[in-house]
């Protein structure tokens, strides 16, 4: 798939979009719902209820072959061979550097088979990237993201949904089928995987589908989420959602200038085995000297991408996301901050406009 410039790239469900009259933006070169009627009740009504996502920008890489095992070991840092099939993980593609090229979901699919979901700015840029590491690695290597549509459905109610939809729900990271009768790339046969996974910090699943039935599907999940009063929900509550919950952003928390340690994500990381960057890594584990955390302000003001934080007039650190969280009605904010200061409850501050607004540092999970 090949982002042309200039020439937007629309989902299989686009058409269901403007049938909504979602108020459509660019987004790394995709036509796509910012919100369709207000990003606060978007996101309050995921929080406390139900919403649903088009996603379908995201990729879809599948890796198949008798070396399949070693492979997504050796591109990955977590040890991705040890996951059962129907299980996924959340982890990082790394550079020589140590550095994260991009953040991804991985699925085992069956012994010899692995499916991952690069985020939607980069899934050329990872698609070759796995490719010139290919090496002697016996692997097959194949980009169906133009194939392949995903729905988040998420929220506390999602688990009603899935149900009246004739569906299991399946627990966090892992992964279950369900028969839908059209051929998938994917799983190789007639099934939709139910995944567990979503990018909201709420109970949810997202549902892996070939796009011929895409639209069938998005209009079935409408249904039953209009039902209990859910809505269709677009990328500004899904940004909100994320930030509250202090989960990355690609390309805007980090790009290629952060490790897992840097990111707060160290879980991810797994040194008995060899992979691409684990030299630098193992240097990096003990020089990094920032570190991602949350930042929650006294009001409403929001830090945005590029804001300096301050202690007693030294620069400690820069704010890379923010916004004001509709749960807390405050502004909040993601970053990096020098490990001496980032103590949660320390206090800190954020330039805004000229002026030092003062913020409490916190976990990067903002919202409990």
């Amino acid at each position: 798939m090949e982002i042309k410039k200039g020439i937007p790239m629309r989902t299989a469900l686009y058409d269901e979009h403007i049938k909504l009259g979602a108020k459509m933006i660019d987004f790394h070169g995709w036509e796509m719902p910012l919100e369709y009627s207000s990003i606060i009740n978007e996101h309050m009504s995921v929080r406390k209820n139900v919403g649903m996502f088009d996603i379908s920008h995201m990729g879809d890489i599948v890796i198949s072959g008798s070396d399949a095992d070693n492979y997504v070991d050796y591109i990955f840092p977590s040890r991705v061979s040890l996951l059962k099939e129907n299980e996924c993980m959340y982890t990082s593609f790394l550079n020589e550097s140590g550095n994260m090229i991009d953040d991804t979901i991985i699925y085992r699919i069956s012994d010899n088979k692995f499916f991952l979901i690069p985020n939607a700015s980069n899934i050329n840029k990872i698609y070759n990237w796995m490719i010139e590491n290919k090496k002697n690695y016996a692997v097959d290597i194949k980009n169906y993201s133009d194939r392949i549509s995903h729905i988040a459905i998420q929220g506390p109610q999602s688990i009603n949904i899935i149900n009246n939809l004739g569906m299991k729900f399946p627990e966090t990271f892992k992964f279950l089928y369900h028969e839908v009768g059209v051929q998938n790339v994917i799983t190789g046969n007639n099934n939709i995987i139910i995944s567990g996974t979503g990018y909201t910090g709420e109970k949810g699943v997202e549902l892996v589908v070939p796009n011929q039935i895409a639209e069938e599907m998005w209009e079935s999940v409408l249904k039953e989420i209009k039902k209990i009063g859910g809505m269709p929900c677009g990328l500004g509550a899904r940004d909100t959602l994320r930030m509250e919950k202090g989960m990355l952003l690609s390309g805007q928390d980090f790009n290629e200038n952060k490790n897992p340690y840097e990111a707060s994500i160290s879980f991810i990381v797994n040194f008995d085995h060899e992979f691409i960057g684990k030299e630098e890594l193992i240097k990096q584990k003990k020089e990094y000297k920032d570190i991602f955390r949350g930042f929650k302000l006294e009001n409403k003001n929001i830090p945005r991408n590029g804001f300096d934080i301050y202690i007693n007039e030294e620069k400690v650190g820069n704010i890379t996301s923010g916004t004001v969280s509709p749960i807390l009605n405050t502004g909040i904010g993601l970053g990096y901050i020098d490990r001496k200061y980032s103590k949660t409850g320390n206090d800190v501050y954020i330039q805004i406009r000229g002026k030092l607004i003062k913020a409490e540092v916190s976990k990067p999970k903002i919202l409990p």
